[in-house]
């Protein structure tokens, strides 16, 4: 029943993710945000009349039931905002989605996740690269991430696989089908070391319109985006700009002058929205995955010695304070809040510390 009520909320209209949300915090749940009245609906902030009218008059819960019933039918898995399940890294996006639907076999919670996105009309160089990198990453048991379109998404997800590594595909559309329809055996194959990820209910058409929209979850699943060959206008340069928006790294293998499919990486680059890579190791050493991390379950005694010293100054922090919201931390540690967010993401992973509702965090 629970399920059916997060379901519900996704097609309320004029709610979107954010709103979405924040209706839940005032309420509880999505079950009671259906069940509140119109005149407590009011006082929500953002809310107002006409969205709270909209709210109780909106008789979403039939199209609910019938999605429940697919995925209930197709195995599919869901991740509401709420659930200890959802993508951790997405969780420090603002506008990460209410709902995801899943299909296949992987942990979004892993240590190391990256996402690869380029053109769809990519050259032989593009071939080139994104078979080595993914092949010298092999050994880092990396979960690739990207978008399952033509050209490098197709090739990401190929070399993943044959490298026995974990890759999920983020779809623009539902899970009744696969777009574009040549990637279905790919998926197929995808479902049994990775799978498929969307946002968006079944009966959904790949229209353009989802697609950017896709990006945001390619983008914030991932500790780093990597694009290989882009033109200077495209989904590639989308979800680099995004991912720059979450303050998530992003990588650009640069490409020959005057070539409109490297024109993309060459801009980001340029422009310092994007790291030069040349090879896998790049990728380890500005992620520092070349650092040996600490072990989950390692004595507290061991912690300080393999915590760098701005994890230590963070640690040392939040020792003091039984919680604490980013922008205390920001003003405490005199750190820019990009930089802060991506130390607390990664002692977060480490299991060092947790975030709680209302961007406060807490020492485990």
């Amino acid at each position: 029943m629970e399920t059916l009520y997060n379901i519900g909320l996704t097609l309320l209209p004029g709610i979107g993710d954010k709103l979405g949300k924040a209706l839940v915090d005032y309420c509880g749940s999505a079950e009671a945000v259906f069940k509140e009245k119109r005149q407590n609906l009011e006082k929500i902030p953002e809310i107002g009349r006409i969205t709270a009218q909209k709210i109780v008059s909106q008789n979403v819960l039939k199209r609910a039931e019938e999605e429940l019933s697919f995925i209930e039918k197709h195995q599919i898995q869901t991740f509401f905002f709420k659930d200890e399940t959802y993508p951790r890294r997405l969780l420090h996006c603002s506008d990460s989605p209410l709902m995801l639907y899943f299909k296949g076999q992987t942990d979004f919670n892993v240590e190391k996740v990256v996402s690869m996105v380029g053109t769809r009309k990519c050259t032989e160089y593009g071939r080139k690269m994104v078979s080595e990198l993914l092949a010298d990453l092999k050994d880092d048991r990396v979960l690739v991430v990207s978008g399952l379109a033509y050209g490098i998404d197709t090739l990401a997800h190929q070399a993943a696989l044959d490298n026995q590594l974990a890759t999920v595909g983020v779809l623009g559309h539902g899970l009744d089908r696969i777009y574009p329809h040549q990637n279905r055996n790919l998926a197929k194959k995808m479902l049994e070391n990775g799978g498929l990820l969307t946002d968006f209910l079944s009966k959904t058409n790949p229209d353009a319109v989802n697609f950017p929209s896709r990006n945001r979850i390619v983008a914030g699943l991932s500790d780093a985006t990597i694009v290989v060959e882009a033109a200077r206008n495209g989904g590639a340069l989308i979800t680099a700009e995004i991912a720059n928006s979450y303050n998530r790294d992003v990588f650009a293998v640069p490409g020959r002058l005057n070539d409109e499919r490297s024109e993309g990486c060459n801009f980001l680059i340029k422009t310092n929205k994007a790291a030069l890579i040349e090879n896998a190791q790049d990728i380890r050493y500005l992620l520092n995955w070349d650092v040996e991390q600490k072990p989950k379950n390692a004595i507290q005694s061991k912690l300080f010695i393999e915590l760098s010293d701005d994890q230590r100054a963070i640690f040392e922090v939040l020792q003091s304070y039984p919680e604490a919201i980013v922008d205390e931390l920001c003003d405490l540690l005199k750190l820019p809040l990009s930089k802060l967010s991506a130390i607390l993401l990664q002692l977060e992973i480490a299991g060092v510390v947790e975030v709680l509702p209302g961007k406060r965090w807490r020492v485990l």
